[in-house]
């Protein structure tokens, strides 16, 4: 056999590989946290919240549509939800839809069992690149976030992370964020409307990165992120205007629920999965009663916070399974789901980051959870958004993405997968009988490249080496792979003409 061509095996090596070994939207499901008992009693738990305690604070356009799909106003102030409605808006909701990127090959399947990660959050501060310290989130972090993360293969959708907190004017901050998305990035994109009125508006900003008037709503490419209900069980007015306004525009929604354990929602762990499905099964009502099978994602997003102090504990080992439970539950039912993963309340990229991010992303996307938020970039509780954590986060999935591959191996075929190839018999043979090892040899070679992922900046030399060539940490080559990006991709996503049109219809303070 033939040793030769190293430097063409080096080169093949370094470039991106012909086949990706572990592509965003593997199969999850495998972890269960639930038996099919458990499953049955919160459900039924949830249709009993619904039935009989019903959801306080009814907006009065939603009440009199709620009543027409079959609720019941019982006339002190709550709307009763009888099990056959909720078990028909489970039915006829949509099970599952495209998420358009403006480019159609960024485009995601949401529903069954794929798993995909992306973002969320609302950020209030920026770990800083220059100073390593926390400061206010500025609109320009949001744009530097989006090209960033444009370049990361495993986000699969992005949604703001950040708020910039210089826009004051609501109407400008939510007119910008939605600009900031269109000129940075063709993926799925996510945003968030602080009041319906914000709607149409911002759809013409859309619609002229579509193509024209009405482009959007046939190929929608933004999704909006809306929390119509308030724990416990009550409806929000200004967020159901919202997805009034949304249906009417064609947008798909989110609908979260993001209860917290002993604060808004029991601390038992059964009883918060009870009373969150329960709300999120009401925004699927709300859904149902205004157009049913609507595109939602039923984002059933558990929170915990530390009861000893009141503070938010998005690292914990609760989260992780609360979550994971959430997606179970959500893909029993055959409903879209999402959840609310790898929230460190590390405010550095630590041991403490690494493990709570490792842990609850791993148990969500094991649990088959479909749409995974808040999954990069996000540290200090939500509070922060680090630049250095989007990269470290986009590898650290591309390791699930592979754990996720090998399981769906071992459940389709009860087993390894053995056929004459891997099973190797002329390998050992031949390194038998030759060299006596395996390192060199066209298997090993065709495995390489097909089955292991090779990470880029987690680091495997010998101490010496890695000494040798800097002694950097993980969050110095983040850093440095961030300045790489920033400064060199610059995307024209939008033409000369469409931002002239933009900036002649709205007041756009960054480009």
């Amino acid at each position: 056999m033939t040793r030769g061509g190293r430097k063409a095996r080096l080169a093949k090596r370094a470039a991106k590989p012909a086949i990706d070994p572990c592509p965003p939207g593997q199969v999850g499901g495998a972890y269960k946290p639930l038996s099919n008992a458990d499953l049955q009693d919160i459900f039924q738990t949830a249709l009993r919240l619904l039935e009989h305690l019903g959801l306080g604070e009814v907006p009065d356009r939603l009440m009199a549509d709620l009543v027409g799909a079959g609720a019941i106003d019982n006339n002190a102030g709550r709307v009763l939800i009888p099990a056959g409605l909720a078990t028909q808006a489970i039915k006829n909701a949509v099970k599952t839809f495209v998420l358009h990127g403006r480019d159609p090959a960024r485009s995601i399947e949401v529903g069954g069992k794929r798993v995909h990660f992306g973002t969320g959050g609302a950020a209030v501060q920026t770990l800083d690149l220059d100073t390593q310290c926390y400061r206010p989130a500025t609109l320009a972090d949001l744009h530097d976030f989006t090209r960033l993360q444009d370049t990361l293969q495993n986000v699969s959708w992005y949604t703001r992370c950040c708020i910039a907190t210089d826009v004051p004017d609501i109407y400008d901050l939510d007119v910008n964020t939605a600009y900031a998305l269109l000129a940075n990035t063709t993926k799925p994109t996510a945003t968030a409307f602080t009041v319906a009125a914000h709607v149409a508006p911002i759809v013409e900003m859309l619609d002229i990165a579509a193509g024209g008037p009405g482009a959007f709503a046939k190929r929608p490419f933004m999704k909006a992120h809306i929390s119509p209900i308030i724990s416990p069980m009550r409806f929000g007015e200004d967020a159901v205007d919202v997805a009034y306004e949304c249906i009417k525009h064609n947008i798909p929604i989110s609908c979260i629920t993001a209860a917290q354990a002993g604060a808004t929602a029991p601390a038992t762990l059964a009883g918060f999965l009870a009373q969150s499905l329960a709300e999120t099964l009401a925004s699927l009502v709300m859904v149902h009663a205004i157009q049913p099978g609507f595109p939602m994602v039923f984002s059933n997003w558990p929170l915990v916070i530390d009861l000893r102090t009141g503070a938010f504990s998005g690292g914990s080992g609760e989260t992780a399974v609360l979550n994971a439970a959430s997606a179970q539950l959500s893909n029993w039912l055959g409903l879209p789901s999402g959840v609310a993963c790898s929230m460190t309340d590390a405010k550095a990229i630590d041991a403490q980051y690494g493990m709570e991010k490792g842990l609850t992303s791993l148990a969500a996307a094991l649990a088959g959870g479909n749409l995974i938020y808040e999954s990069a970039g996000m540290t200090a509780s939500l509070l922060g958004a680090s630049f250095e954590a989007f990269v470290l986060d986009d590898e650290m999935h591309s390791h699930t993405y592979r754990v996720l591959r090998v399981l769906r191996v071992l459940r389709v075929l009860r087993g390894i997968e053995v056929n004459a190839d891997n099973l190797g018999y002329d390998a050992i043979v031949e390194a038998v009988l030759g060299e006596g090892h395996f390192l060199g040899g066209q298997h090993t070679y065709a495995a390489m490249e097909r089955d292991y992922f090779y990470p880029t900046l987690a680091d495997r030399d010998e101490p010496r080496t890695w000494a040798a060539n800097g002694g950097k940490d993980a969050w110095a080559v983040a850093h440095d792979k961030v300045r790489e990006v920033l400064r060199s991709h610059y995307p024209t996503y939008l033409t000369a003409t469409q931002k002239a049109a933009i900036k002649k219809r709205f007041n756009i303070l960054h480009d």
